[in-house]
């Protein structure tokens, strides 16, 4: 952002993060009761398809109902971060966050409840609306909150929960459905966020400091700017998640035509309210700042094959290897533990680079762990020995997501002042999430193009290399990126 004044100007050519907003730090408890928020958010995106058979044969669902129940979610989602994001500049993060987090836990306990798929599909949207009140809380908190390495840890730890949350919901739900707690079978992955969502709520405010704001509780929240990246932001997702699975039908590319101008109108909406003195949603100097946008189409670069791989790597075990739920998630806990590994040791990967950290490096690793699992399966089709190598590959591949993913973000909001962390963090989480439907749509569209209509585990076989050489060329174009955002700092 182009601060509006020269000592704002100043400050946020530090590269200590968004500046000037620091409260008392948290200590490690309220670290992790943040985290907690992001780790129920990102977790309920991806738990839910493990949980989809069951609920079809409980609830006597429709496939077009099932969509519903993941596609609302995501929807609502990404239709509410900004919104969620300039709510907490205004009436303050930690409240914000705490609001979020109790009507979260309360449509999680819905949903685990829902007696059909109709009501099932309205609690989802009201978890998703939660989910965007909730999580741009927590970037902000943490880029106001921690300076130099600690936040450099603390931003670790955020890119560590998002990257668990994502590769564990699988094994985590093919464990609570395997389990079958109390008889409740796949409402356990819902119900499983109420007691920690209540834990949260109760040590929130003990471990939790206030953060200052840089709005006003008088300023007026921008309604029609809310309206238009809402209906924007659902233009380019809905069509990105339901077209492919119900064969691009006119309504999906009259939505994606329809999201241009929707975008523009905002833009042009916003531009004008900030040039009559008003409060806009997204203010125009945040997109003005080159570094911020630069660092956006990293994120998009990125994130367009992150939940792709889950995705396709879900299909491939599943259904071409057969593997069920439970084992399918175990093979997804090598990925994992890769993750963890690099994101843990992020800090020390940074000074070892000059106190940069190696997000480029970290985009070739996950190249060549696409690569490696591409030879892995044209050398071994067909053969058992297939899932045997994929193991230590998923590995690598898991190495390279560590490195990238949770320096990405912190780099994405240095230097931002702290009137706009909320803002700022709602549109990145936006860029987040209509990227991973980008990128599952396109991949969607080359595996199931390659997979024909009689599939078999040839068919599988080969899919899935179309599939990992998209994955490869997207984390290559994340380094070539980074790089040239690297030059405008």
């Amino acid at each position: 952002m182009t601060p509006s004044s020269p000592a704002a100007s100043a400050a946020s050519l530090s590269s200590t993060g968004i500046q000037g907003g620091a409260a008392t730090k948290p200590g490690p408890l309220g670290l992790w009761v943040m985290l907690s928020g992001t780790f129920l958010v990102v977790l309920d995106f991806f738990i839910v398809n493990v949980a989809l058979p069951s609920m079809q044969r409980e609830l006597q669902a429709g496939t077009a109902t099932l969509q519903l129940v993941v596609a609302g979610y995501g929807l609502a989602t990404a239709a509410g971060l900004i919104t969620g994001g300039r709510l907490g500049d205004m009436f303050g993060r930690r409240r914000m966050f705490m609001l979020g987090l109790l009507l979260f836990t309360l449509a999680s306990a819905a949903c685990g409840f829902a007696p059909n798929a109709e009501l099932l599909v309205a609690a989802r949207v009201l978890q998703g609306l939660a989910g965007a009140l909730l999580q741009p809380q927590v970037l902000a908190m943490i880029g106001l909150a921690y300076t130099g390495e600690d936040r450099a840890r603390a931003f670790a730890a955020y890119g560590l929960t998002l990257g668990l949350g994502a590769t564990l919901g699988q094994l985590v739900g093919g464990l609570l459905i395997h389990a079958d707690l109390a008889g409740l079978g796949w409402r356990s992955c819902f119900l499983i966020n109420v007691p920690i969502g209540l834990l949260a709520l109760v040590l929130a405010p003990r471990v939790i400091p206030p953060t200052a704001n840089g709005g006003s509780h008088n300023s007026k929240l921008d309604l029609v700017g809310m309206l238009l990246v809402a209906a924007g932001s659902v233009a380019v997702v809905l069509p990105l998640v339901e077209g492919r699975q119900q064969g691009w039908p006119l309504w999906s590319w009259l939505c994606l035509a329809a999201a241009l101008p929707l975008l523009a109108a905002f833009g042009f909406q916003q531009r004008r309210l900030a040039a009559r003195g008003g409060a806009p949603l997204v203010a125009p100097a945040l997109l003005a700042n080159r570094r911020f946008v630069m660092g956006l189409l990293t994120v998009l670069a990125f994130y367009v094959g992150n939940a792709s791989l889950y995705f396709v790597m879900a299909l491939y075990l599943q259904q071409g290897l057969a593997l069920d739920p439970l084992t399918s998630g175990i093979v997804f806990t090598s990925l994992a533990i890769g993750f963890l590994v690099t994101s843990m040791a992020g800090a020390r990967l940074a000074r070892h680079f000059g106190g940069k950290p190696p997000i480029a490096l970290g985009a070739l690793v996950l190249a060549t762990g696409h690569s490696l699992q591409f030879v892995n399966v044209a050398g071994w089709a067909g053969h058992t020995h297939v899932v045997a190598w994929m193991v230590p590959l998923l590995l690598v591949q898991g190495a390279g997501l560590g490195m990238v993913m949770a320096p990405l973000v912190s780099t994405v909001l240095a230097g931002l002042p702290p009137q706009h962390a909320g803002v700022a963090s709602g549109v990145l989480s936006m860029v987040q999430q209509a990227s991973n439907a980008l990128g599952v749509a396109l991949i969607g569209i080359l595996f199931y193009g390659r997979l024909g209509s009689a599939p078999d585990a040839a068919g599988y076989d080969a899919a899935l290399r179309v599939a990992l050489l998209y994955l490869t060329v997207s984390a290559l174009v994340v380094a070539v990126l980074h790089r040239r955002a690297a030059r405008q700092h």
